[in-house]
């Protein structure tokens, strides 16, 4: 089986990606023979909470936040990123290549979001919540784990999840659905169980089909078979493969056993290589 196109990538455009390096990270898709890579770029305007101390200290991260540990993310270089996308084009001209986005939290945003999409053509464009309102600002999964119940976390996340899909139409994709996963506390909670928030799960899920969007099978952390079952259950068309590589090795990681699994449950190549994924039935 050919693999699929990596829809998620990061470079040095990204503003917490010090060490990506795009032109790297399109060797390795040659490399690999994926038949197209995207640059979705991170476009973030939510000042949240960051660790400055403990387990999840971010060295990247704790470099840009104030002595609260409030971070700002820095402005999008749009020209700057779509020269270097065009120049990879020319030096790798084998390899398709999308140019994207990675719009944070679009529907908090939506006005600052679409000031930044002027700038140019942006062809992949995912729609993703990593952050929730706690403690008078907001904060990632990790941050707020250890004062609160972490099932109602992932429950508040996945109702955020919904939201965002049904307020905001500047995304097609909806990426890492299972984001609040990667860092589940397991040694408190247990081993993260998704049938435990099927019903939520299904909600978002349904939205997202209802909505026209595609899911993404995000490789950082493997998709539940569940969850895609949910997807297709729901009436969910489309699939689209993303690693959320922030270095260039890390590109096309796990594709192999997620186009396996994703074909397994019901989804099949596009007709051109690059395209996305789309049900069988």
């Amino acid at each position: 089986m050919p693999l699929p196109a990596d829809s998620h990538v990061h470079s040095q455009w990204s503003w917490d990606t010090p060490v990506g390096d795009m032109e790297r990270s399109c060797a390795r898709a040659l490399r690999l023979g994926l038949p197209a890579i995207a640059f979705t770029e991170h476009l973030d305007h939510t000042v949240w909470r960051i660790a400055l101390d403990g387990p999840y200290v971010m060295d990247n991260l704790t470099a840009l936040a104030d002595a609260d540990g409030l971070l700002t993310p820095p402005a999008f270089d749009a020209a700057g990123y779509l020269e270097t996308i065009e120049h990879c084009r020319q030096r790798f001209p084998q390899l398709r290549i999308l140019s994207g986005l990675e719009l944070g939290e679009p529907h908090r945003h939506a006005d600052q979001i679409a000031q930044v999409l002027a700038a140019g053509r942006f062809d992949r464009l995912l729609g993703s919540l990593h952050t929730l309102p706690d403690q008078a600002t907001f904060a990632e999964p990790w941050g707020i784990y250890p004062h609160r119940d972490p099932n109602d976390v992932v429950r508040e996340y996945l109702a955020g999840v919904a939201t965002m899909v049904s307020t905001n139409d500047q995304f097609a994709v909806l990426a890492h659905v299972d984001y609040p996963v990667r860092s589940w506390p397991t040694e408190t909670a247990g081993p993260f169980d998704p049938a435990a928030f099927e019903e939520e799960f299904r909600h978002a899920l349904r939205l997202t089909a209802q909505s026209g969007r595609a899911l993404e099978v995000n490789t950082r952390l493997p998709l539940h078979p569940a969850v895609l079952t949910w997807w297709h259950d729901e009436g969910g068309d489309a699939i689209t493969f993303g690693s959320d590589a922030h270095l260039p090795d890390l590109v096309g990681h796990g594709f192999r056993e997620a186009a396996q699994m994703a074909e397994a449950y019901g989804f099949r190549p596009g007709k051109n290589p690059h395209d996305l994924w789309a049900r069988a039935d």
